[in-house]
């Protein structure tokens, strides 16, 4: 499948690679270069891949919080919550963002390469749990979306769009106009900055793209996009986050509500993991050396047993270390740790260290 931008990507030469079933841009001058401008100045991604679902009706807060693990009764209009979709036993089905319009209207962004699968289970539960007065859409296929990253992020949208967002909080969102049509922007991202992801129509999107490339922001591809969220230690589904591995092996108990009135589907399985402890926990590693990790390399204890894998590592570019995060054994994730990576047929020696690599100081 092609995004509305996909000839876009190609007339400015982009390496381009398939992604969760899409033709999308890796890179475009480098991945260096382009974490690098999202870093210190800003930067645009097509993340039009992602999915789009309409929920609404007088019992839609009421079915999210039984599928959806943060608790959505405290947030108000026009907020966004993070959190998870779990199953009984307590793994993951995907994690994503739930936008509140009002108590009778949300919207919910989910991860591109399980957008089939997250509308298929929402069905199921909607059916299963006594919800079939909920309305339900799907909106993907009508529905592009740019993020636009960097401390330069509010000033580009002030000076091309002449939208004033400076009291727009993080995780916030409203409803607006470019160029009179309909836009849809939150003070949101996948990156440690400062930001914003725009949503609205395909030809609107690639009008808003063709803008900014008018006005020199640098295009980005996926390749950075995933540098820049783990240096700052944001989950990727499928490495941090699976269908087995849970919201509190994977650190992020935080945004599940374990004491909403209700519950939501696994949360007992989760309140007696995080009351036991999990077996095993996501950590981050630092090698004492220039060699990089990758996903999948195992973990080994001093012993050289193995007791973990590698869940996403590179060299990193903001902070010039080789750096991966992992699951591993729990008694092996304390901070200070000292474990081994194996890479190929050698082991190099690796400590356990906060998995939030890079840390930026902007808050909104």
């Amino acid at each position: 499948m092609k995004t509305c931008l996909y000839d876009k990507h190609v007339a400015l030469g982009a390496l381009m690679s398939p992604f969760a079933g899409f033709d999308m841009p890796i890179s475009y001058r480098g991945i260096t270069e382009e974490h690098q401008a999202v870093r210190n100045h800003a930067g645009v991604f097509d993340v039009s891949h992602m999915g789009e679902f309409y929920v609404g009706g007088a019992r839609a807060q009421e079915f999210l919080d039984r599928v959806f693990t943060n608790d959505l009764a405290g947030l108000a209009d026009g907020h966004i919550a993070y959190g998870m979709f779990t199953r009984q036993d307590g793994g993951v089905v995907d994690d994503l963002l739930v936008y509140r319009r009002n108590k009778d209207s949300w919207f919910l962004v989910v991860n591109a390469a399980n957008i089939d699968k997250d509308f298929a289970w929402l069905e199921e539960c909607r059916k299963s749990e006594g919800f079939e007065d909920v309305d339900l859409r799907n909106l993907s296929a009508g529905i592009g979306e740019l993020a636009l990253q960097g401390p330069e992020a509010e000033e580009v949208m002030r000076k091309v769009f002449g939208l004033e967002l400076s009291d727009l909080e993080f995780y916030s969102f409203r409803e607006t106009e470019i160029d009179g049509k309909p836009v849809l922007v939150s003070r949101t991202g996948y990156t440690g900055e400062d930001g914003f992801e725009i949503y609205s129509a395909e030809d609107v999107i690639v009008k808003v793209w063709d803008a900014l490339m008018a006005a020199g922001v640098e295009p980005c591809g996926l390749g950075c996009r995933d540098t820049l969220r783990f240096e700052v230690g944001l989950p990727l589904y499928g490495h941090e986050l699976a269908d087995d591995i849970t919201p509190v092996e994977g650190s992020l108990s935080m945004f599940c509500k374990l004491d909403k009135p209700a519950g939501f589907l696994g949360s007992d399985v989760l309140a007696r993991q995080k009351a036991e402890g999990p077996k095993r926990r996501i950590v981050g590693l630092e090698l004492l050396d220039r060699a990089i990790p990758r996903a999948g390399y195992e973990v080994l204890n001093p012993e050289g047993e193995v007791v973990g894998h590698i869940t996403t590592g590179y060299r990193g570019i903001s902070v010039d270390k080789s750096i991966a995060m992992a699951l591993v054994d729990a008694a092996w994730a304390a901070r200070d740790t000292e474990l081994q990576v194996r890479i190929r047929r050698k082991t190099f020696p690796a400590r356990v260290i906060p998995r939030r690599f890079y840390k930026k100081s902007y808050k909104k």
